[in-house]
């Protein structure tokens, strides 16, 4: 394969994992549950338990997608992962206290009480959410950071990427990026209440709970939803008119209004896939809300959100546009082309990947025995 072919095969796989980590958020949805009800109550014990089975799916998919990305596009891992350095960091810790909050919560001899361990879970599915909802904010709405690969040679400070000195700050609290977090977060929310809905044993107060959950919340996320919709469709975006490439050489960028608007116009299939991943989810929603008793939402909503998802990082990387843009440096914009590895890191990982269909089959395969062996 050409190189082109193959930063465009691993932006692809990237767009995968991104997808169904989106989609696998549920379990961090149904964390901010726990704090709603009494820990010692019944409804506490099916949402744990039904949680405590999949969270490493979660944990798991999260790792796999930053060492994807560091292996196909070093250029964006050491600029974003070590810039937006308290945006990443605050990530980090609370997947932690998720990890450690899983461990310890129901084990003899915890002197913290479950109740504490809860509150990590609370804040691992609030924080986790928001911010990774913001970073993937800004590979549209920019990011405060400048590249020079020239420095690499300066003895003094060999640094690449330069971000601004609030490293990441800046970007949580920008206002556009924290509405995607919230529609992320509602959107987690909404399907872990689908999911509880699938995963119900015959409580019948449990599982009109969560039917009240899949409209409160399923509302609320379809605000926010459509409000970052409007914000990106109608955002001037830069569109790539010389690109540098892995050599080195200088890229060059030109504004152009309504750049992901017509990025779904002239990707068609992005714009069919995006309105059926839409239909999906509301379908999901409406039907598990209105129903009087329908438990297969969460594979509508499930499919439709990684139907979605897969088309915001389409039009972010492909079509000649900068999937992070550069507020700074508009020089400095990463690409999947000046941003990859070699043609030779790339063949060698693509041989790698082709490993991925039995990764996909064994979880599909270890949730299905998770499911079974909760049942029993």
């Amino acid at each position: 394969m050409e190189l082109e072919s193959l930063q465009i095969y691993w932006w692809l796989l990237i767009s995968v994992l991104g997808a169904l980590l989106v989609f696998l958020l549920f379990v961090q949805g149904g964390q901010t549950y726990l704090l709603s009800v009494s820990d010692r109550s019944e409804a506490s014990r099916l949402m744990v338990s039904s949680l405590g089975h999949k969270w490493e799916l979660t944990f798991t998919t999260l790792v796999v997608f930053g060492g994807a990305f560091f292996a196909s596009f070093p250029l964006f891992y050491s600029t974003s992962f070590g810039g937006a350095y308290w945006l990443w960091m605050l990530i980090l810790i609370s997947f932690v206290l998720q990890a450690v909050s899983y461990e310890f919560r129901a084990k003899s001899g915890n002197i913290f009480g479950t109740r504490t361990y809860d509150t990590f879970l609370f804040i691992n599915g609030c924080v986790g959410c928001i911010l990774l909802g913001v970073a993937v904010s800004m590979f549209f709405f920019g990011a405060e950071f400048s590249v020079s690969k020239g420095n690499i040679l300066d003895a003094g400070s060999p640094v690449i990427s330069r971000w601004a000195p609030t490293h990441g700050l800046e970007a949580i609290f920008y206002w556009k990026n924290l509405v995607l977090g919230f529609a992320v977060l509602f959107l987690a929310r909404t399907q872990a209440a689908l999911y509880f809905l699938n995963n119900n044993v015959g409580d019948e107060s449990y599982f009109t709970a969560n039917k009240r959950r899949v409209l409160v919340n399923g509302v609320i996320f379809v605000v926010f939803f459509l409000l970052f919709v409007g914000l990106l469709l109608s955002a001037t975006g830069l569109e790539t008119t010389v690109d540098g490439g892995i050599s080195g050489g200088k890229s060059e960028f030109a504004p152009r209004e309504f750049k992901y608007f017509f990025n779904y116009v002239e990707m068609w299939w992005c714009l069919a896939l995006f309105l059926i991943g839409v239909l999906m989810v509301l379908y999901g929603v409406l039907k598990s809300a209105f129903a009087s008793h329908y438990t297969k939402g969460i594979w509508w909503s499930g499919i439709g959100t990684v139907l979605v998802v897969l088309t915001l990082f389409w039009v972010a990387g492909y079509n000649n546009t900068p999937y992070y843009p550069s507020l700074t440096d508009t020089a400095s914009s990463l690409t999947i082309h000046n941003s990859s590895s070699s043609h030779f890191t790339l063949t060698a990982m693509s041989w790698v990947s082709l490993v991925i269909p039995f990764v996909l089959a064994y979880i599909v395969y270890a949730w299905y025995a998770m499911d079974r062996h909760h049942e029993e």
